[in-house]
């Protein structure tokens, strides 16, 4: 009786994680039946299956909204950030770690403080800033946004990794002859691929999918990314949803996919990260 009463409590427990997975699914099912659909269609019924497959919503979408060259300008800029990102936060946090000083530890303190600083209330400082220093409508402007704002999370993510490395493989490799910059590049950051990983994914989820940011900082057409891009078929008095939905799953697809191939990666560095310190 008791084992049978266990396996109830894991059914029922699975038949609730299911039916909230298919919770999560719906917005995914509305995106997608919806992007093939003819304007009328999804003003009539948004819920419905379609009666027939409307392939020509891409088509224009991928021609209105310039695909190619707003995919060009989202790759751009994300794989710079997370590019900077890894190499920055990577260093500052080994250093914090293996020098532990009276300054280290307030900026550290004030790298996590800075977490919970609400972007909305520093966007008129950051576009003051950015007018005197020439940084707005650039791709290296934004660029140097991305790398300050997502510097508190990796920096912190890749203190607590660095305290699960023993420090006797840095001596080992001292005492062969190796140079403190040696040490970092050829045995630290190889152990550090976990968290480099998993920050790779939850930056570049943040940076491909941001609206605000580059609303505030690209005005020129010619650097629009997906999502301002996407956000050109809603005007004030017409909304093309034929389009716009196309274009979501056009924009989403890309980080969809590579977040599906390194997913396995995010529970593997911050579960590797929360052994030690």
């Amino acid at each position: 009786m008791k084992t049978r009463t266990i396996r109830l409590r894991s059914l029922s427990v699975e038949a609730a994680a299911v039916l909230l997975a298919l919770l999560f699914l719906v917005p995914f099912y509305f995106l997608l039946a919806n992007s093939v659909k003819p304007y009328a269609d999804i003003l009539l019924d948004a819920s419905s299956l379609p009666k027939s497959l409307h392939w020509d919503n891409y088509k224009k979408a991928f021609d209105v909204m310039n695909f190619m060259r707003a995919f060009r300008n989202s790759l751009i800029i994300t794989a710079t950030s997370i590019v900077g990102l890894a190499l920055f936060g990577s260093m500052a946090a080994y250093r914090m770690v293996r020098k532990p000083s009276m300054y280290n530890n307030l900026l550290f303190t004030l790298f996590v403080a800075a977490m919970v600083i609400p972007f909305q209330s520093i966007m008129i400082p950051l576009m003051k800033v950015g007018s005197w220093f020439h940084l707005v409508n650039s791709i290296p402007g934004i660029w140097l946004c991305y790398i300050g704002f997502g510097s508190s999370l990796t920096i912190f993510l890749y203190h607590g990794f660095v305290k699960s490395i023993p420090a006797e493989i840095e001596e080992a490799a001292v005492v062969d002859g190796c140079s403190p910059y040696g040490v970092f590049w050829r045995i630290v950051f190889p152990l550090l691929k976990p968290m480099t990983m998993t920050i790779i994914i939850l930056n570049s989820l943040w940076i491909w999918n941001d609206f605000l940011l580059p609303q505030l900082m690209l005005g020129r057409p010619s650097l629009r990314t997906i999502p301002l891009s996407t956000f050109s078929f809603f005007g004030q008095y017409t909304k093309q949803w034929d389009l716009a939905l196309a274009a979501l799953v056009m924009g989403v697809l890309p980080i969809v996919v590579f977040f599906l191939f390194l997913q396995k990666h995010i529970i593997e560095g911050i579960t590797a990260g929360s052994v030690k310190g």
